[in-house]
């Protein structure tokens, strides 16, 4: 199977690979210099993203309609959390609600102090306390992993090799590079790499929602949780698809609510559920596991829950 983390770190380099390839075609064709056309689309790139995630926590919660609850108006959500939290060496993040019936959960934030997890009033009425804590489980995974930065940075390289493919399909058929390099080479990296950058960012997503499903049924040591948690929610989410967020946000939640039936697994963000609960109930999970902890340090992640 693989270790997921080793996966997704194959993976980064294989973007950051195409990302090499394709910024040093644009800077010897524009500029005569591979390393020019590297830094500039890299530079863009990582400019529009450093805004987006920034802003992520907001960008999230505005999209999807979530509102920030208190302890009080969400009791048996922060019950769980608080009760989690300290497992993985966190503070416990802000808790919202998605008002939907569409059952699902997800964690956003650009880091753990400005971690968000937020769960649908679907996923609440549709899960028992056992399976919630293990759904929960998950998302706090996410935080620990700092999930959010690494797409982040899948989008930054991802990003970056689409913006060199279109100057050179542009200066390619204006005619506004060197002549001694041949159209055809240009037209085919800057057709096929943007597409292979895509793959290989929603492998990226896939490897951490495995990750993400191992860590969080190791820490509480109960992968049956998850596992039973995942078959109703991919039950759910099918009768009762989102209606709200946009679809680039799929990867965030813990199953994908805007699947397509007709789509090909390469161009899903979450792996197969019956592979996701094939793995879970695989694992031989010790009841005396500790992972290791991080020291929590009291912040503003918990005093800005309300």
């Amino acid at each position: 199977m693989g270790h997921p983390a080793l996966k997704t770190l194959a993976l980064f380099a294989a973007v950051l690979g195409i990302l090499v390839v394709v910024g040093g075609l644009l800077g010897e064709y524009l500029f005569g210099s591979w390393l020019v056309g590297l830094l500039v689309a890299l530079a863009l790139s990582v400019v529009l993203n450093v805004v987006a995630y920034a802003a992520s926590d907001r960008i999230v919660l505005w999209s999807t309609h979530a509102k920030i609850v208190t302890p009080a108006e969400a009791p048996r959500l922060a019950k769980i959390v608080d009760e989690l939290a300290p497992k993985f060496g966190l503070v416990a993040p802000r808790l919202a609600i998605v008002p939907t019936p569409t059952p699902n959960a997800f964690a956003t934030g650009r880091d753990e102090r400005h971690a968000i997890v937020a769960a649908t009033e679907g996923i609440l009425h549709l899960l028992n306390d056992r399976e919630l804590r293990g759904v929960l489980a998950h998302e706090l995974a996410h935080v620990r992993d700092r999930d959010v930065l690494l797409m982040t940075i899948a989008a930054t390289l991802a990003g970056a090799i689409s913006f060199a493919a279109q100057m050179l399909i542009f200066s390619s058929l204006t005619g506004g590079g060197r002549r001694d390099v041949n159209p055809l080479l240009l037209l085919v990296a800057a057709v096929t790499a943007p597409f292979a950058a895509l793959l290989l960012r929603l492998a990226i997503s896939r490897n951490r929602e495995y990750r993400a499903d191992e860590v969080g049924a190791s820490t509480i040591g109960d992968p049956e949780a998850l596992a039973s948690a995942l078959g109703k929610l991919e039950s759910g989410n099918a009768k009762r698809p989102l209606t709200v967020g946009n679809p680039s946000q799929a990867s965030l939640y813990i199953v994908n609510p805007l699947r397509g039936r007709g789509l090909a697994g390469l161009f899903s963000t979450h792996p197969p559920i019956a592979e996701r609960v094939r793995r879970l109930r695989a694992m031989h999970v010790d009841r005396t596991y500790r992972p290791t902890v991080r020291p929590v340090t009291i912040g503003p992640a918990r005093a800005n829950r309300g």
